[in-house]
């Protein structure tokens, strides 16, 4: 694959992967209906919400966070592979508190801080991967990972879009 080709197709993909990324996150589609309940919400003690009512930490959102903005890490490690780390992990932290600021302003969900942290640690294991696999795999990096990203990009795609359709029409029309 021609290095020009590559890139688009970075690009391409990355920007499918953040418009899904806004849906799920800002909108939280395809589950949520409603683009705001009306209420606004902020925690900022990291990881307040995150234990049951027996003091066990509730994993799953945490993990959810982390591997939904993992991604992010390995986009912006290739399309910036000679920048620095803190230039790699700065836009993850920036894009998380866009998202959380824009929840608070628009009253859509929770402003947590423990998603910040969350996110950020998720892209960060992205940017850890890319390194890990770029050491592996030189300079076929970008290319292992474009086929890969495609693959999965339309696999979620389609189960967004068949999830959305349920959500949004079935559900409706089985509601009495």
């Amino acid at each position: 694959m021609k290095t020009e080709k590559r890139n688009a197709l970075t690009i391409v993909l990355f920007a499918i992967y953040i418009l899904l990324l806004i849906g799920i996150v800002i909108f939280k589609l395809p589950f949520r209906g409603g683009l705001s309940d009306g209420v606004r919400v902020i925690n900022l003690i990291p990881f307040q919400g995150s234990f049951d009512e027996n003091g066990g930490l509730l994993l799953r959102e945490i993990i959810d966070n982390m591997l939904i903005f993992a991604p992010l890490g390995v986009y912006i490690s290739m399309l910036k592979n000679d920048s620095p780390f803190v230039k790699k992990a700065l836009p993850i932290i920036g894009l998380s508190l866009t998202f959380e600021v824009t929840q608070f302003v628009f009253a859509m969900g929770r402003t947590d801080i423990t998603d910040v942290v969350d996110n950020t640690l998720g892209g960060i294991l992205g940017i850890g991967i890319y390194a890990l696999l770029f050491k592996i795999f030189k300079n076929k990096t970008a290319r292992i990972i474009n086929i890969l990203a495609l693959t999965v990009t339309v696999c979620v795609a389609f189960r967004f879009a068949q999830m959305f359709y349920l959500s949004h029409f079935v559900m409706r029309r089985l509601r009495p």
